[in-house]
């Protein structure tokens, strides 16, 4: 026991040394705030030149050419950029902090059908990952449970907040299912070749997601029977209250979980990865299935893929007439910030500059629902965007000067600037 305590406290002083604080979340906005001369990226395709902007009580209540009438306090963005704040689907964030510290992790919890965990309530709001997210211009998010075949129901927040209360956006927007792979890599350690093979158990393990589903339905049919959580949060699929976030990646597997969804009356679906889905576009579009496709810096997943595969899959979907969003799939939780510079690698692939932008602002938003407020510019809508020093979808120019998330104003201090900042000085360097 000794032995013990002496390393848990040990960690607790390495922690309680090493660790910097999280940036303070921005006083509420206190009066009218204009942006003057900045070029406004909508967020829709559309692109404002010498725009002004002016916004109170946390939303937009001018938008137009340098004609606008300023209000309030004014600030001279001349040369700069304007954007939408950028959203992270289906990721983990603030639900772990080190992946090696149990403790810190919060994102998979036990069970395999486990739709009523909520991932709002573990939402770590002082989260260094989350803090790092801002200075790239990654504003809001879905927090999302992973692991399991039902993983559980995520919210969306915002990244400027003291706790979880005050950084929710929608509260249990939506429920993820991994759908079983029709395939699979052998189990080497098992004997096993090594190689691709088909998943015995796939039937199986389908029939497992429609006898959980179909209890569900009884359950809510039922008018005297002991309380079922898990048969409980399932129900608002079935009235449009939730969102069913599909993952799947394979045309099979695509094409069975869309056609289950919609055989079972789930009245809003969205297909999240989708690797294959360029080869299915006419069933997706009949079907009116959104896709989340993975970050596009990565390499193939077979093959006998196009090498670039990744890098134009946005494209391929958006040409096929597609609602189309971006989410960081495979990466590690940090790398979300990256996002701005995944719809910048579909640039180079010929997609419209303006048309990227929407991958992970507007499009995102309409996908998660939250597009009544979030995800572009317009008046009455939140001012939830970030002003850059050039373009924010190349990294080499997407320097961020000001940040604002429902009109406060945030820090774009992290730890990681301040520890550049600490250690340049030991370099003698300005």
């Amino acid at each position: 026991m000794k032995n013990i305590f002496k390393y848990v406290l040990a960690f607790a002083l390495i922690v309680s040394g090493t660790s910097l604080a999280q940036q303070t979340p921005g006083d509420a906005q206190s009066g009218a705030i204009s942006v003057t001369g900045v070029t406004a990226h909508i967020g829709d395709g559309t692109v404002i030149e010498n725009a002004t902007i002016v916004f109170e009580n946390g939303k937009i209540t001018a938008l137009g050419d340098a004609s606008t009438p300023t209000r309030g306090t004014v600030i001279n963005a001349n040369g700069k950029h304007m954007y939408p704040g950028i959203i992270a689907p289906a990721k983990s964030l603030g639900l772990v902090e080190v992946n090696a510290v149990r403790a810190s992790d919060d994102q998979d919890e036990l069970g395999e059908f486990i739709p009523h965990i909520r991932s709002l309530i573990a939402y770590n709001a002082e989260s260094k990952v989350v803090e790092s997210m801002r200075p790239n211009g990654v504003l809001l998010g879905q927090t999302t449970p992973q692991g399991g075949r039902i993983s559980g129901t995520s919210s969306i927040v915002q990244f400027d907040a003291w706790n979880w209360e005050d950084a929710v956006v929608k509260e249990d927007d939506g429920i993820h299912l991994n759908w079983p792979r029709s395939f699979r890599r052998g189990r080497w350690w098992l004997g096993e070749p090594r190689g691709f093979q088909p998943n015995k158990d796939y039937s199986e393990q389908v029939s497992e997601i429609a006898n959980f589903m179909n209890n569900a339905i009884a359950y809510g049919k039922a008018t005297d029977t002991e309380r079922n959580l898990a048969f409980e949060a399932t129900l608002p699929l079935f009235d449009g209250g939730k969102t069913l976030y599909l993952y799947a990646d394979g045309e099979k597997e695509i094409i069975d979980a869309v056609n289950w969804a919609r055989d079972n009356g789930i009245k809003k679906y969205v297909l999240v990865g989708g690797y294959h889905a360029y080869k299915i576009t006419d069933f997706l579009k009949r079907n009116n299935v959104p896709v989340l496709v993975s970050q596009t810096h990565a390499l193939p997943n077979f093959q006998d893929d196009d090498y670039d595969l990744p890098y134009k899959l946005p494209k391929l979907l958006d040409d096929a007439g597609l609602l189309v969003g971006i989410q960081n799939a495979d990466m590690s939780n940090f790398q979300t910030r990256n996002m701005a510079f995944y719809a910048g690698q579909v640039v180079g692939q010929g997609m419209d500059k303006e048309r990227a932008l929407q991958l992970i602002t507007g499009n995102n938003a309409k996908i998660l629902g939250i597009d009544d407020m979030y995800g572009t510019l317009a008046v009455g809508k939140s001012a939830t965007f970030f002003v850059s020093e050039g373009d924010a979808l190349d990294m080499r120019t997407n320097i961020l000067t000001h940040v604002f998330i429902d009109g406060r104003a945030v820090s774009l201090e992290t730890h990681q600037t301040e520890l550049w900042k600490r250690y340049s000085k030991k370099y003698g360097q300005n």
